[in-house]
C-alpha cells in the first residue's frame, strides 16, 4: 500500500507542476556556420558545446529531391558537428537521446538521475530532440521521416520566402497528428516569447519571424514507457529553414 501510495503522490506533484514547468528546453536544430551546416545543441542563442555530446547524437540522414537517401555524416570541426554529405542534400534530420532527467524539490537543478536513484524528484522525465533541416530549394512536400518521433511538417511544397509570410506546419508524433502540443514560431530570437498550440488536426499556422535563420520548436509530454524510474517522456522537435537574402 505505501508503494501504491507514494506513485500516487508521484503522479500527483508531476500534475500539479506541469503548469510550471519551463515553456522550453535545449533542443538540436540545423544551422550554418561560416558556411558550414552545423548541428546545434542549445536554447535560445545559448550554443553549447555539442561535439562533447556526439555519443548522444543518434543519427544524422540526409535526403535529395527525390527524398532518397544521401550518404550523411557529422565531422568534428574544431569546436562544431558539422554535416558532410556526398552529394547535394535537400534535407537533413537528426536523432539525440538526452537520456533520463530528474528535478529534485526547491530550486535544486536537474540531475541526470531517474526517480529511482532520486525518489523525492518533483518530476523525472527521459528525453530526445528531433530536428529536420529544409533547404531553400525545396519544391515538394517534405514527408514524415520514421526516425522523427515528433516532427514538426510544413503544409506547402515551397518554403515561404519573406518574412512575416504565414507557414502552416502539422505536428505529428509517431506518424499521428496530434492536438495541444505546444509551438515556439522563434525558437533562437524569441524564446520567451508566446507560444501557440496546434489544435484538433495538429496543425497551426506561424508567421516566418526572421529573415535569415528560422527555427520552429515543438515540445510533446507523452507518456512513460517505464513508470518506477520515469513520469514521462519529452519529446522536443525543431524545423530550420533559412530566407535567402537578396543578392548583393
Amino acid at each position: 500500500m505505501r508503494r501504491v501510495y507514494q506513485s500516487l503522490m508521484a503522479v500527483g506533484v508531476v500534475t500539479g507542476i506541469a503548469a510550471s514547468s519551463p515553456v522550453s528546453a535545449h533542443a538540436i536544430w540545423f544551422a550554418e556556420r561560416s558556411s558550414r551546416l552545423a548541428l546545434i545543441y542549445g536554447m535560445g542563442t545559448d550554443d553549447l558545446d555539442t561535439t562533447i555530446r556526439k555519443p548522444l547524437i543518434k543519427a544524422v540522414d540526409g535526403y535529395d529531391a527525390d527524398w532518397k537517401r544521401v550518404s550523411t555524416e557529422l565531422q568534428q570541426e574544431g569546436p562544431l558537428m558539422v554535416v558532410h554529405s556526398a552529394a547535394q542534400a535537400t534535407v537533413i534530420t537528426g536523432v539525440f537521446d538526452n537520456g533520463t532527467w530528474s528535478k529534485p524539490p526547491g530550486d535544486g537543478e536537474w540531475e541526470k538521475k531517474d526517480r529511482l536513484q532520486m525518489p523525492n524528484a518533483v518530476v523525472s522525465e527521459k528525453n530526445f530532440k528531433y530536428a529536420v533541416y529544409i533547404n531553400a530549394s525545396l519544391h515538394s512536400q517534405v514527408p514524415e521521416f520514421p526516425d522523427q518521433i515528433l516532427q514538426i511538417v510544413p503544409l506547402t511544397a515551397s518554403m515561404p520566402l519573406k518574412m512575416g509570410a504565414p507557414l502552416k506546419v502539422r505536428v505529428v508524433y509517431r506518424g499521428k497528428p496530434t492536438a495541444g502540443v505546444r509551438v515556439i514560431p522563434d525558437f533562437v530570437n524569441d524564446i520567451d516569447g508566446e507560444s501557440l498550440k496546434t489544435g484538433p488536426d495538429g496543425t497551426v499556422t506561424i508567421h516566418v519571424r526572421n529573415e535569415g535563420l528560422n527555427v520552429v520548436n515543438a515540445t510533446y509530454d507523452g507518456p512513460s514507457d517505464d513508470p518506477k524510474k520515469v513520469d514521462r517522456i519529452e519529446y522536443e522537435a525543431t524545423l530550420s529553414f533559412v530566407l535567402p537574402h537578396k543578392p548583393e
